[in-house]
């Protein structure tokens, strides 16, 4: 049960930025870059980071950047990797990576692979979602799926 301090405590407001807005920026560049956007996502927990624990979004983000980049493959490589691993889990940032994909050169075709691969080890719920994400890609890229 709630202490006598609670309602006190619930209503507050967040605390202010302890980042300032250069740096939370930096922090989100990467982001835009890479796929054209903040997800809405990545802007809330960059928003409660930057007022809660900021040193820890700064751990986070630099541990994204290590790992989402390894000088052993180039970008598409790896965000091809990650649109797979996110099918086979039926993750919905599966979308974010094939955008980044390719936005990194990726073609459809490669993409359709990937979601092959997804298939084989997570049937054809990941197959159907794959499918449908690079459809709406190709639709927001301005092409028309045939009839």
């Amino acid at each position: 049960m709630p202490g006598p301090d609670h309602a006190t405590r619930s209503s507050a407001a967040l605390p202010a930025r302890q980042l300032g807005e250069a740096e939370l920026a930096a922090l989100r560049a990467p982001y835009t870059e890479l796929i054209g956007f903040v997800p809405p996502r990545i802007q809330a927990r960059t928003e409660l980071g930057s007022r809660l624990d900021p040193e820890l979004l700064r751990l986070q983000e630099a541990a994204r950047l290590r790992a989402m980049n390894p000088a052993c493959f180039d970008v598409k490589t790896s965000q091809l990797m990650l649109f797979g691993i996110l099918l086979a889990l039926m993750g919905d940032a599966a979308r974010l990576h094939a955008i980044a994909a390719r936005r990194a050169g990726a073609s459809w075709e490669e993409l359709h692979a990937v979601v092959g691969l997804a298939y084989l080890f997570r049937g054809m719920p990941a197959a159907n979602l794959g499918a449908e994400v690079l459809l709406k890609m190709a639709e927001a890229e301005g092409h028309s799926a045939p009839a």
